[in-house]
């Protein structure tokens, strides 16, 4: 099983999401499930740009270089009216343009004196400068946002543009995250020499929360059967997703595969030709729920979430694809084992603003330290053949 196979298993078996109506304030981080329209012409209006005075660029042409205010057009206010070339209107920016003018001069190049405005020397302008033009940005009825867009800051800005104060968007999965093994132990307790903290969980935590997903829970199950099974038959009932950390490779206490057949869900695949986290296990339960048993390391755990789970659960909200980014790595590599490789890196811009993946290779599936100040991993083919810096 490669990872593209593992992936292309985990989609084919998930079920799509449902949708929901949410206040425009609740959908940062939704997924669009919708296509919305410009609501009017954008802008809607010959926009100013910047402050200062409007004018007839006509005058202009002709050398007028004085000009009486006549008023000032505030941003919201109706048009006014410039009565004569001989005038100026004030303008604020975003203000509507005055009728009978066409062009605006900024504040620095004039000055006002008696309700009179003077040109600087060599001031000119032509037709609509400094003016945002009506449907310059996109028509009436135009789409603005395609169903599938994930809802950022700028979007949120768009979807508001159009007056919408509601939006249909993709329901958020309930996430349970369990981390299995006698041998943690939760971050502020006492800690004996042969235990370990329970760190994994809250690296899963912090990473679906970056992403938006905001319904996670979290427990620590016991490497015991009985209990293991009583754990998961509830969270099965609660939850769409789980993700189990430890527990799916091959020692006695790995008891994770046993106990979910045991509760009715049926294994998809065992194991990825990866490294790290080849060991993962992924799951369909007896409702559609989506269960990932990743490996117990940090750094295998980590690889298989952004991978696989949040990719897949991406999916299901009906996503629009994104592509993977490719990038050029900073520095040789050579592996010599014959699985897909997953590298940590950092991105590094060289003096032109080319983006390098600066290779940070751990000390092992175990050596989280290692990750920090990495900003993600490569994908990069099975071994040996050594990997270049210029392919």
């Amino acid at each position: 099983m490669t990872p593209a196979l593992a992936e292309a298993a985990i989609r084919a078996r998930m079920s799509p999401l449902s949708s929901e109506s949410l206040p425009l304030r609740q959908c940062v981080g939704a997924t669009l499930r919708e296509e919305l329209h410009a609501e009017r012409d954008n802008p809607p209006f010959d926009r100013v740009a910047m402050d200062g005075i409007a004018v007839s660029s006509e005058a202009l042409r002709r050398g007028q270089t004085h000009f009486n205010i006549q008023a000032t057009q505030a941003a919201g206010a109706p048009a006014l009216r410039l009565e004569s070339g001989d005038n100026a209107i004030e303008v604020m920016t975003g203000a509507i343009l005055p009728l009978a003018s066409d062009c605006v001069i900024p504040v620095e190049q004039y000055q006002v004196s008696a309700g009179r405005a003077s040109l600087h020397d060599k001031v000119t302008a032509k037709p609509y400068h400094n003016v945002h033009r009506r449907g310059a940005d996109g028509g009436a009825g135009a789409r603005v946002l395609a169903a599938g867009t994930w809802l950022r800051p700028p979007e949120i800005a768009v979807a508001a543009s159009t007056g919408m104060a509601r939006l249909q968007v993709s329901r958020q999965p309930s996430f349970m995250i369990l981390s299995t093994g006698d041998e943690l132990i939760e971050p502020g307790e006492p800690i004996l020499e042969h235990q370990v903290r329970r760190s994994n969980a809250y690296a899963l935590i912090a990473a679906l929360r970056a992403r938006g997903f905001a319904r996670i829970g979290n427990e620590h199950v016991l490497d015991d059967e009985p209990m293991m099974l009583e754990r998961l038959a509830l969270h099965l009932i609660t939850h769409e997703v789980l993700i189990l950390s430890g527990g799916v490779s091959m020692g006695k206490f790995d008891l994770v595969p046993k106990v979910l057949a045991k509760l009715g869900v049926q294994q998809v695949f065992h194991k990825v030709a990866q490294r790290p986290g080849k060991p993962m296990w992924f799951g369909i339960g007896p409702r559609g729920q989506a269960v990932f048993g990743l490996p117990g390391n940090p750094v295998s755990t980590l690889v298989c979430l952004l991978r696989y789970v949040i990719p897949a659960v991406a999916a299901a909200m009906q996503n629009l694809p994104t592509p993977p980014e490719i990038l050029a790595l900073a520095a040789p590599v050579s592996f010599d084992f014959p699985l897909t490789y997953f590298l940590p890196v950092a991105v590094e811009h060289d003096g032109w603003g080319t983006p390098w993946a600066q290779p940070r290779p751990t000390n092992g599936s175990g050596d989280f330290v290692s990750l920090t100040g990495t900003d993600g991993f490569v994908e990069l083919p099975p071994g040996p053949p050594p990997i270049r810096r210029d392919m």
